[in-house]
């Protein structure tokens, strides 16, 4: 009699864990392309920032650029409100599947717009519009993406799980670096700056529709569906929100110094080492490429890490080392020519950011109960990546543009250091995690046991 009940045991549980990676695979695919249609913008932005801005030097372009990559991060907070608060009512599957729709079209658009010499300035107005779209899309993905992950993961494993929201956060970019690389092999420069750069765009549009498909085809999460109807009625409000200050200002500080780090050691950097260390642009694109690679494969680890150290040590390691290393090592990546010794300074960055990346998203989930997870998860975190993670590159270009760049170095690590002060305040967010309670309390009111205390089990 025992031994059939333990085999029925046992292919239970895998069915579960079946279930729980399939759920995981389609919510992370999905995120993957919706960074992969907005970091196509950054990865492409030294191919069509002449067409839709024929004037000026190249750094001004790039400046232009830079700013509408700044504004489309201006309507993450809209993005995180509307669609933070559509997950909470209604499920994270719905949300999922409509930010990844919008996001599609915002691609769709950019593609195909005409430059600056055919339609004038409504070449760079488009640019704008499909920018804000593009935006609102992911504010919505963020919050809503972070709680998905968090919620299916099993528990004593959120930290490795959920860690694949950078992995293919970052993927995303990689695979625009990789269709970059792809492109510089296939088409001259001409041909890049004339049209080659609309294929990628087309591109995120066709991936779209097949990651629409997958995410309507997931399941919810336990803690929503089992939700009680007291909870579902206030459910996303900016009011149930507000009674959670000190979570919503710990995801403001948690998220500071983070976002500002992550988007100089990836995004910036690249343009850094055309603009300022004088490396050409095919063999940046390569560097870029081997050292998110390597940033990738970081995040499962580290975010399984923080599942037997716990999530604050790494957030420490993080505050600390950024603080201390980064002005010294843009100073050193400034005077280097040798494309080697430009990847191991990017990595040493790259290595120190794994501390926040790998675990942001856990963090936050876990400060948050099930009826305003999604809004309080995404809203305070885009509103901060909006003034501060968003505006980096231009802060950075505009230094440059009037003679002040190594002033970036020292506002990268300052912010990083704010940041550091939140993280030493805060406590073990693991120990006092609203998931695990709501489960707890799930268990001891007699109900169903949830999808990731049966894999616990």
């Amino acid at each position: 009699m025992g031994a059939p009940t333990v085999d029925k045991d046992k292919a239970s549980e895998r069915a579960t864990t079946r279930r729980i990676t399939s759920n995981i695979f389609k919510g992370s695919v999905g995120n993957l392309i919706e960074w992969y249609d907005w970091y196509v913008y950054a990865a492409f932005a030294v191919y069509f920032s002449a067409e839709f801005f024929p004037s000026g030097d190249p750094t001004s372009r790039l400046l232009n650029t830079a700013a509408i990559f700044a504004v489309g991060f201006l309507m993450r907070p809209l993005g995180s409100l509307i669609l933070g608060r559509y997950a909470d009512r209604h499920g994270r599957r719905a949300a999922l599947t409509l930010s990844i729709t919008v996001m599609a079209t915002g691609s769709l658009i950019i593609a195909c717009t005409p430059g600056f010499e055919t339609i004038g300035v409504w070449a760079p107005i488009i640019l704008v519009v499909a920018r804000l779209i593009q935006g609102l899309s992911l504010g919505g993905e963020y919050g809503t993406s972070a709680t998905y992950l968090s919620e299916m993961a099993s528990s004593g494993r959120r930290g490795f799980y959920s860690s694949f929201q950078y992995v293919t956060l970052i993927a995303g970019q990689l695979i625009a670096l990789g269709v970059q690389i792809i492109l510089q092999q296939l088409l001259d420069e001409a041909d890049m700056k004339s049209w080659g750069w609309r294929i990628p765009f087309v591109l995120g549009a066709i991936f779209a529709l097949t990651v629409l498909w997958l995410r309507r085809t997931m399941d919810e999460s336990d803690q929503f569906t089992t939700m009680s109807k007291e909870s579902s009625a206030k459910a996303g409000t900016l009011r149930i929100l507000m009674q959670h200050p000190k979570a919503v200002m710990t995801v403001v500080g948690l998220t500071m110094g983070g976002t500002v780090a992550f988007y100089t050691y990836t995004t910036y950097m690249q343009k850094f080492m055309v603009n300022t260390v004088g490396i050409d642009k095919s063999t940046v694109s390569w560097i870029n490429f081997f050292a998110l690679l390597a940033f990738v494969v970081l995040q499962p680890l580290a975010g399984a890490l923080s599942d037997r150290i716990g999530r604050r040590p790494l957030l420490l390691g993080f505050g600390i080392l950024g603080a201390i290393v980064t002005v010294p090592l843009f100073m050193i990546m400034q005077g280097t020519k040798n494309p080697v010794g430009a990847f191991l300074l990017m990595m040493v960055g790259l290595i120190i950011v794994t501390g926040y990346t790998s675990i942001n998203a856990i963090v936050k989930a876990e400060l948050f109960p099930t009826e305003i997870r999604a809004l309080g998860v995404g809203l305070p975190y885009s509103l901060t990546v909006a003034v501060f993670g968003g505006t980096a590159e231009f802060i950075a270009l505009g230094l440059k543009n009037i003679g002040l760049e190594q002033v970036f170095y020292y506002y990268v690590a300052a912010c990083i250091a704010v940041s550091f002060i939140v993280y030493w305040r805060m406590g073990e967010s693991s120990k006092t995690s609203h998931i695990e309670s709501e489960l707890l309390d799930s268990k001891l009111d007699g109900g169903a046991p949830a999808l990731d205390e049966t894999v616990a089990r």
